[in-house]
């Protein structure tokens, strides 16, 4: 009777895992934008202008003494302020820069003036850097936490808008040219 006793629960207790398994949907991020920033990421390492961050800033973010090589999407707003999306295409250094600084130029030296986030594709904000005449330092994350939300926004419908989702009743397996697209030319 043991015997049978001993396999029942083992069956049992393999039948519970196996239905809450069942039961448990897969896992997601915390946060919605948190996938798309992912999303994000991708669109700038695939179709990002080769560039590098600033030693100075690549020291206090904690990336390294040296510059440091990136792929970055910018864009400059109305008034002045560009707003970028970096991603560390080093090896070692996996890392997005998010910033949006102005430049500025008084008699004869160019500096920059705004705000630069250190996150990862999680879209966890790890650093938060304030750039102005004087330099560049360490703030506390809460005190641009809105501002950083805001900037993640706007990368996502950038990238919304560089990348339509389409509804169209087009054959999947028809290009854009085949459909009735025009070619690009360059």
């Amino acid at each position: 009777m043991k015997r049978y006793y001993g396999k029942f629960l083992i069956a049992a207790l393999a039948l519970i895992a196996i239905s809450l398994l069942a039961q448990s949907p897969a896992p997601t991020p915390p946060y919605a934008d948190q996938a798309e920033l992912s999303k994000v990421e991708e669109w700038v390492l695939s179709q990002g202008a080769v560039e590098s961050i600033a030693p100075e800033l690549a020291a206090i973010l904690g990336l390294g003494s040296d510059r440091l090589p990136v792929k970055l999407k910018s864009f400059r707003t109305s008034d002045g302020v560009s707003r970028t999306f970096a991603v560390s295409n080093h090896p070692r250094q996996k890392a997005i820069v998010i910033s949006a600084l102005k430049t500025m130029v008084d008699r004869m030296q160019i500096y920059s003036v705004g705000t630069a986030w250190l996150t990862d594709r999680s879209g966890i904000l790890h650093e938060t850097i304030r750039v102005d005449a004087s330099g560049a330092s360490v703030v506390s994350n809460t005190s641009r936490a809105a501002e950083f939300k805001d900037i993640k926004a706007f990368f996502v419908k950038k990238l919304e808008a560089a990348n339509p989702t389409t509804s169209s009743s087009r054959s999947p397996g028809i290009s854009a040219t085949a459909a009735g697209g025009k070619k690009e030319t360059k």
